[in-house]
């Protein structure tokens, strides 16, 4: 039969595969599980199962998406990361496994009661994942956008950590109190003229604000550079995500400002993902 689980997904396959899609037998798969609720292994088990007619169009929507090159993650309006599930929404940037860098880095240096702080949070992925790693820290995060703070709501609610975050609408350091031993943030860091060529999947469904790091790509690290020491406990670190190659751009403007460089991180492709710097 044509609607069974089986020949669906080698279908679904099939054509995400003419798209150039290198996952298409695995997107095939998440999409019939989304569309139908089912779970991997009852996929497995009942491969001649043969779907309704309503459930068979619901998952050819999703594949007719995923041939947009609509990201995966932002139809089935979830993203793991760091081993959780988080919330996307086209309010957020998607988070990507490159930011587990800034992750791996942060978490040595989160001890105890200490206080996080944020920078544009988005989904919240970083401070909702610092704060559930460790229970005794509390967080704040800021973002611009007031979606954006509501999909961090949901995830920090989601996750448990709510009780120990305070989320504020704020343009980087702006009406942000207080000092804190942990300020991290991945900013927008693609320069402005580069942003018409970046792949499909980023440029038309993730937020230009939170791509766009103006005509250089530097725009939000000198706001972060400049804001940083006014927030920063004396032995505290600030911690930033970059682009690849970017390192000698950003370095500079910290040093600049008074900071000190304590060390980088690399992502699993090699590239430095993570700076970190602290005061003098």
């Amino acid at each position: 039969m044509s609607d069974t689980v089986a020949h669906l997904i080698r279908q679904a396959a099939k054509q995400l595969g003419l798209r150039g899609i290198e996952t298409a037998a695995l997107d095939a798969r998440l999409l019939l599980q989304f569309a139908t609720d089912m779970r991997r292994e009852e996929i497995v088990a009942e491969p001649d199962l043969i779907l309704t007619p309503d459930l068979a169009a619901r998952f050819w929507s999703f594949v007719e998406r995923r041939c947009a090159l609509e990201p995966v993650s932002r139809i089935l309006g979830s993203r793991e990361f760091y081993g959780r599930e988080f919330q996307v929404t086209p309010a957020v940037l998607d988070p990507r496994a490159d930011t587990e860098t800034l992750i791996a880095a942060a978490l040595p240096l989160a001890r105890g009661k200490c206080r996080i702080l944020d920078l544009g949070t988005g989904s919240g992925a970083i401070i909702v994942t610092l704060l559930a790693e460790r229970p005794e820290a509390l967080g704040v995060a800021s973002d611009v956008s007031e979606a954006a703070l509501g999909v961090a709501r949901v995830n920090a609610e989601a996750q448990g950590v709510s009780g120990r975050l305070t989320l504020t609408r704020a343009d980087w350091f702006d009406g942000i109190e207080g000092q804190f031993d942990l300020i991290v943030s991945n900013p927008p860091y693609i320069a402005s003229a580069e942003i018409a060529g970046l792949a499909v999947d980023v440029r038309d469904f993730d937020p230009l604000g939170a791509l766009d790091g103006g005509a250089d790509g530097l725009a939000a690290y000198r706001r972060i550079a400049a804001g940083a020491s006014a927030h920063l406990a004396p032995t505290g670190q600030v911690l930033v995500e970059l682009g690849a190659g970017q390192e000698a751009g950003v370095r500079p403007l910290f040093e600049a400002d008074g900071f000190g460089f304590k060390g980088r991180a690399f992502d699993l492709g090699g590239h430095v993902r993570c700076l970190t710097f602290g005061l003098p």
